[in-house]
């Protein structure tokens, strides 16, 4: 009886040698040496300057590389130039609504239009200007916008009245509107400033909410 006492007593010291040696080797892992663990995110490489080698980024670096060097390249210098010409067209089509619509909410939708759009401009004037971008390129740098009406469909807006004037505005201001959110679209995935892609999602977001309201009018 006292040899199975001590015999089973001796099964439980080794059982918890055992266990604590396991702890101690697990514990090393949580040394600096250890490595990086899945949940710290996947590594990126970033292209390395001309005659550099590529430079592995961790996940957070990869991140916060946009934040710290947000320089604009040529597609958000092109979005500026463009969308201050889209946005000019726009204000020329609500200029006309104040005499010539018939519908109180076209004329209210179109003053929403011009109140929006207008500090839009200066924005992006005064964005080109505090990168010493001219605001016209030297030369023609864009083909047709999307969603630009035509000289002959300006024309027949200028001459419209009531409420023939009412559904072409609304027609025309809507084809307008989805220009600019597909340009406003484009630049977020080309661009690389942080400011030129703030006023692309203001553009979406506004001109998207208009849509739907001048779709309600039709």
């Amino acid at each position: 009886m006292l040899f199975r006492r001590a015999s089973s007593r001796a099964s439980v010291v080794t059982t918890g040698l055992v266990a604590l040696a396991a702890l101690m080797t697990g514990g090393c892992d949580s040394g600096p040496d250890r490595k990086p663990a899945a949940a710290d995110g996947p590594a990126v490489i970033a292209p390395g300057e001309p005659g550099e080698p590529n430079r592995t980024l961790s996940a957070e670096e990869a991140a916060g590389r946009r934040s710290e060097n947000d320089s604009p390249n040529s597609a958000d210098v092109s979005y500026a130039r463009m969308m201050i010409e889209h946005h000019a067209q726009a204000l020329v089509m609500t200029e006309l609504a104040p005499q010539r619509a018939q519908s109180t909410k076209v004329k209210r939708i179109a003053a929403r239009i011009a109140a929006a759009q207008k500090p839009e401009i200066e924005a992006m004037k005064g964005w080109l200007k505090s990168y010493g971008k001219p605001l016209k390129a030297e030369r023609h740098e864009h083909a047709v916008m999307p969603g630009m009406a035509t000289e002959a469909q300006l024309k027949k807006l200028r001459a419209a009245d009531g409420k023939a004037f009412d559904q072409l505005f609304l027609t025309l201001m809507t084809t307008h509107h989805q220009g600019a959110i597909t340009m406003a679209t484009d630049v977020k995935g080309q661009g690389n400033n942080i400011r030129i892609e703030e006023m692309a999602d203001e553009v979406i977001a506004q001109q998207t909410s208009e849509i739907t309201r001048m779709r309600d009018m039709l």
